[in-house]
């Protein structure tokens, strides 16, 4: 059965007469029980904070979406991350973490996992097998961003997870990107795949949410144990508009990454345009890694301007109508950001110009194109 087919009929309820079409919300703190002893037995949710039956159908969701044995939802995308981080490491610990991870993860990692006596060490995310050499005898996690955070580098996963795998080393991958849709990291064996919902699944711009989906029951169970007792805990109502959210975003995916494809390939013709930063174009250095793992692309890329000064970049973004200024893409708004003032690496990527960061929302191609061809030809 295909995505779109199953994302439409699944996690909805048994249909009587009458039946709504999805999960009810359910808004309760307090859950009220006939027998005292059903207060401690173990056999029942017994707080709202531990979700609720749409919570339930959309972590079938999530699990059919990456092929995992569960799943545990969250607040946003930052908050799966670092659930999945705290699950599996502990005081003395050293993790190896991409250089092209998500920003605000490498804060957490910088900020709060250093002060618990964590050592964070940052690899090149071309490093494939080479990763080995990195691995000492008390590294207990790899977190992988793949395609990386405006970077787009492609990690050579099967090899990373081989050697994690020997070293007995926990993977964890940021797979947002592809919205699981495109890319499967825990069928090639990772541990946890990551989701910020926040992008494809809420579509709108308007939702937080997070989820970490764990291939087995034991690292399910981990994850979910680390969140409740971190006090984690999602909005019955921002659960519900997620898991509406599914129904569409094959639909929705696939316009995007379309729209995006074609953009990036005009782009990179353009005369002020150094290049474009997409995986599923021959230009990209990890091509071959993604034509091997991937089975499509998103909406999200990046190209590098022919050297300008911060003022003509900055200009540029002002002049475009169609595409935003703001963080964050798989909605259905186009987006775009200057990267130069984030991107903080350990291993300079040296893309020698400046690097701008575009998601492709729902408008039409077309129009898109014209609105970047309007404010590029304004570069002097």
């Amino acid at each position: 059965m295909k995505d779109a087919t199953k994302f439409t009929h699944i996690g909805r309820p048994k249909v009587e007469t009458g039946t709504s079409v999805n999960p009810p919300i359910i808004r309760a703190s307090t859950l009220l029980f006939d027998k005292a002893d059903d207060l401690y037995n173990g056999g029942h949710r017994i707080y709202g904070r531990h979700g609720s039956p749409v919570h339930d159908a959309l972590s079938e969701a999530f699990c059919t979406l990456e092929n995992g044995a569960g799943a545990t939802l969250v607040p946003c995308g930052l908050a799966a991350n670092t659930a999945s981080i705290l699950a599996n490491v502990k005081a003395g610990d050293h993790i190896l973490v991409t250089d092209s991870t998500y920003g605000p993860v490498r804060h957490f990692c910088n900020t709060q996992l250093s002060k618990f006596g964590v050592e964070i060490e940052y690899y090149p995310p071309n490093i494939g097998a080479g990763i080995e050499a990195l691995i000492r005898d008390n590294t207990s996690c790899i977190l992988l961003e793949s395609p990386g955070s405006l970077s787009m580098e492609i990690q050579d996963l099967p090899a990373i997870i081989k050697i994690a795998k020997t070293h007995n080393i926990v993977t964890i991958v940021d797979n947002t990107w592809s919205a699981g849709l495109v890319y499967a990291p825990l069928d090639m064996g990772a541990d946890i795949a990551v989701h910020s919902a926040t992008k494809f699944f809420s579509g709108h711009g308007d939702i937080l949410f997070g989820a970490v989906v764990s291939r087995t029951k034991p690292m399910a169970k981990n994850v979910a144990a680390t969140a409740v007792a971190f006090g984690n805990s999602t909005s019955p109502d921002d659960t519900y508009q997620i898991l509406r959210g599914f129904r569409t975003v094959v639909t929705r995916f696939a316009q995007q990454s379309k729209s995006a494809l074609q953009l990036a390939t005009w782009l990179e013709s353009h005369d002020k345009v150094a290049r474009a930063v997409h995986p599923a174009l021959k230009s990209h250095p990890n091509h071959d890694l993604w034509q091997r793992d991937f089975t499509g692309s998103s909406c999200l890329f990046s190209i590098v301007l022919k050297p300008c000064a911060q003022t003509e970049v900055l200009a540029l973004l002002d002049r475009l109508k169609l595409f935003a200024k703001g963080f964050s893409f798989g909605g259905f708004e186009s987006l775009v950001i200057h990267c130069d003032p984030q991107l903080t690496r350990n291993h300079d990527p040296k893309f020698e110009g400046p690097l701008v960061r575009i998601s492709c929302g729902l408008e039409d191609i077309e129009d898109m194109k014209a609105d970047w061809a309007r404010s590029l030809d304004q570069i002097s």
